[in-house]
């Protein structure tokens, strides 16, 4: 029989608890850099989104987003999300994020923002090729000094700042679809290419920082966990990758899907400043 999931608002102490113990397992980050139950408490108080996803009446996930301000327009920033191992099969992420989209929409808002780090594939693909967000802003070391949120030694906490215009068409249609479709962009010209090195590393070539196709591509490491005993190949892959936006995104590009497949490619595309 299939299990009953449930998306709703969380409001009491004792599921905020919860909320601190779901970081602690997924993410075994130390306590200094979990988010504390007095931050649920006054967030889902004061206009922040609080919502949990329970499996057969189990609270297996969460996701938490609070009112900001982005380039002076009023929004929601989504700052965790969060599923117990155990439940990573059940499609709880992508439910808690339309069902976060559907509360912003309630406050009359039109974006939610988050960032996330670009060499993890899996929250490209959600974050783009499911939800549909598009991103222009590449912020390097954003979070400094904090081991928690680092890939590996001494490797900066390069993020990607995603935009999700709730509103847009694109959205409601990825709202909206059946199945998701993963078409074949191979033949776009790319902008970077990884290479398989005579040590059998898979190692990024060099960015072309010339091209001005309307679309094109840039790889990217396909599990960066394969990579936790070298890390020498984690910063290859950032810089690489933070060179190549950064010079794209000052060009009017933004990226605007993600193709998970054997190989991995983040997809660009020209636009318009404020188009979405």
């Amino acid at each position: 029989m299939a299990a009953k999931v449930i998306i709703r608002k969380l409001s009491n102490q004792s599921e905020f608890e919860r909320l601190v113990e779901i970081q602690r397992v997924v993410w075994k980050h130390p306590d200094l850099d979990l988010t504390p139950v007095h931050q649920f408490c006054i967030s889902a108080f004061m206009g922040g989104v609080v919502l949990g996803a329970f499996v057969d009446g189990e609270l297996a996930g969460f996701v938490y987003s609070f009112p900001a301000i982005f380039k002076g327009k009023f929004c929601h920033h989504s700052h965790l999300l969060a599923v117990l191992p155990q439940f990573q099969g059940y499609g709880l992420g992508k439910r808690l994020k339309w069902t976060q989209r559907r509360e912003v929409l309630k406050m009359g808002l039109d974006l939610i923002t988050w960032t996330y780090d670009p060499l993890q594939t899996r929250n490209a693909n959600l974050n783009f090729h499911t939800l549909g967000v598009i991103c222009r802003n590449y912020l390097p070391d954003f979070y400094g000094e904090t081991p928690a949120l680092r890939l590996g030694p001494n490797i900066p906490t390069d993020r990607l700042l995603v935009e999700w215009p709730i509103k847009s068409a694109r959205v409601q249609k990825k709202a909206e679809a059946k199945k998701e479709e993963q078409a074949d962009l191979t033949f776009l010209p790319k902008a970077l290419e990884g290479l398989s090195a005579d040590d059998g590393s898979y190692r990024p070539g060099k960015p072309s920082l010339k091209l001005t196709a309307p679309v094109f591509l840039a790889e990217t490491v396909r599990d960066v966990r394969t990579l936790q005993a070298k890390p020498e190949l984690i910063a290859e892959w950032q810089t690489a990758l933070r060179q190549l936006f950064n010079h794209y995104f000052k060009q009017g590009y933004a990226i605007i899907d993600f193709s998970f497949g054997e190989k991995c490619y983040y997809v660009l595309k020209k636009m318009p400043a404020g188009k979405a």
